[in-house]
């Protein structure tokens, strides 16, 4: 029964969009709209400098350091994801990573009336998803929602394991459901899921009321110092001792020198900065919170939209080298990891053999001729010195 219901539903499932590269075809166009930053960056098709499955990984990648590159596509049929799941799926390799990576790798969903000639960091969106990359200090999945106008990033970054930023094939999938959750997978293992309303800054349900304001008795410290606690007669505060050890020097002249005084050392007994114990403050009430009211802005369903009807990158790129694949948007995430089977696990079979090849035969040569006698040279002489030295 359970195989039957799980075709049935990939039966019925609805795709929007689907893009795997085999070839490049007419219907992408790359933008001319020059960012701040730098020129408008132009795209290959190609599987990159190394891969498993030369056909299968073809794909669509950046070509020059520090530039923008925007492409974008449009669906045969625009679409309303209101009421609906929604499966957004693609893969990345970022390739180039000399050292360290900077770049973006993330997917917009944007609206049929998108001027793809001129597509660029203003053009409006509805959904931005995929990975941020910069090095250490940057290392993300971006889920960005359009909502009246406003770019909603998640509260709480989406992060990148070490694994995670490595040079093979990855694969994003997220999914948004009609009950306002949410769930975002890497490599097909979920890496986060909850609630739109919770992890991004939608109106929320209730809001402050304006006119509510804290009681002046009331008491939000929770913790409070001991009253019954009382410093050690003994305690020792004096973190510096005369040395009784000192003696004033021979020929020390009080008259000349001036009086003698033993050097300070650290006290052995010192015990540093007493402190009360801390205690539960039994008039401690809890943080306060304002009376609670409707928010005539709180919207229940928040991720829906009307016309969907193009999908593109945008991306400002230090290092170019990302070679995006597999694009899938449709209604069911069974169908999207059935793409995935089909196209992107067969890029991933065998990869990393094929990256280790390809590293191994690009391996810098060893020093020759010159370079090597001069190192030959130097050792000699290390070892020389060195006997000279045990010879003296």
């Amino acid at each position: 029964m359970k195989v039957f219901a799980a075709l049935t539903a990939l039966a019925s499932a609805e795709t929007y969009f689907e893009e795997t590269f085999s070839t490049l075809g007419d219907k992408w166009v790359t933008s001319e709209w020059k960012g701040p930053n730098g020129p408008a960056g132009t795209w290959t098709h190609t599987s990159g400098l190394w891969s498993s499955n030369e056909e299968e990984a073809k794909g669509i990648a950046t070509t020059t350091d520090f530039n923008y590159h925007c492409i974008s596509s449009k669906l045969d049929k625009p679409f309303s994801s209101k009421d609906k799941t929604l499966v957004l799926q693609f893969s990345v390799k970022h390739e180039k990573q000399e050292g360290s990576f900077c770049g973006g790798g993330y997917i917009k969903l944007l609206g049929s009336d998108l001027d793809q000639k001129n597509f660029g960091g203003d053009s409006p969106y509805k959904i931005m998803f995929g990975p941020d990359i910069c090095g250490y200090d940057v290392s993300r999945v971006h889920v960005i929602f359009n909502f009246q106008g406003e770019n909603l990033l998640k509260t709480e970054d989406i992060k990148l394991s070490y694994d995670d930023k490595n040079k093979l094939t990855h694969l994003y999938t997220l999914v948004v459901n009609p009950d306002n959750t949410y769930e975002v997978f890497l490599d097909k293992e979920s890496k986060a899921k909850g609630s739109l309303h919770d992890e991004w800054k939608f109106p929320a349900k209730t809001k402050d009321d304006p006119s509510d304001s804290k009681p002046k008795d009331w008491v939000d410290t929770k913790m409070m110092d001991d009253p019954d606690d009382k410093e050690p007669e003994d305690w020792v505060k004096d973190e510096k001792v005369k040395d009784p050890e000192a003696s004033k020097p021979e020929g020390w002249d009080d008259d000349e020198d001036g009086e003698w005084e033993a050097p300070m050392i650290d006290n052995p007994d010192f015990k540093g900065a007493w402190r009360a114990k801390r205690i539960d403050n039994p008039a401690y009430k809890g943080e306060w919170k304002a009376k609670q009211l409707d928010n005539p802005d709180f919207v229940k369903d928040v991720y829906g939209f009307d016309d969907i009807g193009s999908v593109g990158f945008e991306l400002w790129t230090v290092n170019a080298g990302s070679i995006f694949d597999n694009i899938f948007v449709a209604d069911d995430l069974d169908a999207a990891f059935k793409h995935a089977d089909e196209h992107w696990a067969k890029i991933k079979e065998g990869e990393k053999d094929a990256l280790e090849a390809y590293d191994k035969a690009n391996k810098p040569p060893e020093p020759e001729g010159d370079d090597a006698d001069a190192e030959d040279l130097d050792d000699e002489d290390g070892a020389d010195a060195d006997m000279d030295e045990e010879d003296l």
